[in-house]
């Protein structure tokens, strides 16, 4: 069957599109080329059809309103201490946009450029590829990205690749909100995360290099628990989880299941890091999806990562890609 493909909108003079890819499961995945966005996501259940992610219902509210909902963020995700690092003796200075910090590639990272986009009917997948320039937000080297985004049952599966002809960092995340429930936060969602130690948090959110233990603490997601903390009130989440050493990749890192335990989430990568944000400093001024509002709690990312700020920390798994050493990483996505 063809992936049907339909106009959303303009961005900065370019036109914006719309794939929808649907499976034998009855699975319904709606796609952007505005950042390689996720912008809904529709899982079957008892009585019909659910939204498992936040977004929005037209395009107009991402550029202005979406704080990263959906998309494919960097060239380098999460934070960079200072907007600034030095690769082979030359300092780069990148473009700031939290407090003095880098986050997600920047104001104009490839989250919020419009990508091609070509869909693959024979795959059920659509393929998507951005060129970015050097000097991008500040960044060396032209880099290649590629993403592939394919739907098999349940499961949602990402291939993501770049290529650059020069020495940089590159870490990507995808960036969806989830919420498998029915109503307008996550705290009651069960989560299960095979982590037993996190990168220790500093001023800005910014890790600092210390690597610790999550035993005995509301970040203990070992045997799974809910998002309220062992004084029964609700934690704020949005830190890096160093992913169990060793582990098998066929295993799930990430298991979530709904409140009412109709859904259940199962995320599996080949990144060191995950980080778990559950919509700490969420408040979009404009519907969602049918009209939703989203507020603090609203979603809950798993984004898989290398480790925030890894361009500092030396003992931090490498991001820095050459044009011998091409960036590959891979993550799926099984709801239902």
């Amino acid at each position: 069957m063809a992936i049907p493909v339909s106009a959303f909108g303009e961005f900065e003079g370019q036109r914006v599109d719309q794939a929808v890819l649907q499976s034998d499961a009855g699975v319904v995945v709606s796609l952007t080329n505005w950042g390689v966005n996720v912008r809904d996501w529709q899982v079957p259940v008892a009585g019909g059809m659910r939204s498992v992610v936040l977004g929005f219902d037209s395009f107009s509210p991402y550029p202005e309103h979406s704080p990263h909902l959906g998309s494919l963020a960097g060239r380098v995700a999460n934070r960079i201490a200072g907007s600034r690092f030095e690769l082979n003796g030359k300092t780069y200075d990148l473009v700031p946009n939290t407090g003095p910090n880098h986050l997600h590639g920047g104001p104009e990272g490839i989250g919020r450029k419009v990508w091609a986009m070509e869909p693959d009917s024979a795959a059920n997948a659509v393929k998507f590829t951005l060129d970015s320039p050097d000097g991008a937000m500040g960044y060396p080297g032209n880099v290649h990205f590629e993403a592939v985004y394919t739907l098999e049952g349940k499961k949602l599966k990402l291939a993501l690749s770049a290529t650059t002809d020069a020495p940089t960092p590159i870490s990507l995340v995808q960036h969806q909100y989830f919420n498998l429930g029915t109503s307008d936060h996550v705290l009651d969602h069960h989560v299960q995360l095979a982590s037993g130690a996190r990168t220790l948090l500093g001023e800005g959110l910014v890790p600092t290099g210390e690597i610790v233990p999550v035993a005995g603490t509301d970040y203990d997601f070992r045997a799974g628990k809910t998002l309220y903390g062992q004084d029964g009130k609700p934690v704020d989440y949005d830190l890096n989880y160093v992913l169990d050493h060793g582990r098998d990749l066929a295993d799930p890192v990430a298991i979530v299941t709904a409140p009412d335990k109709d859904l259940t989430l199962k995320l599996w990568t080949d990144r060191p890091g995950l980080q778990l944000y559950n919509s700490v400093t969420t408040d979009v001024p404009v519907p969602g999806l049918g009209g939703k509002m989203y507020k603090k709690h609203a979603g809950l990312c798993l984004e898989d990562q290398m480790f925030p700020d890894a361009v500092h920390h030396a003992h931090f798994p490498n991001i820095i890609c050459t044009p011998d050493k091409p960036y590959s990483h891979w993550c799926d996505i099984e709801i239902g």
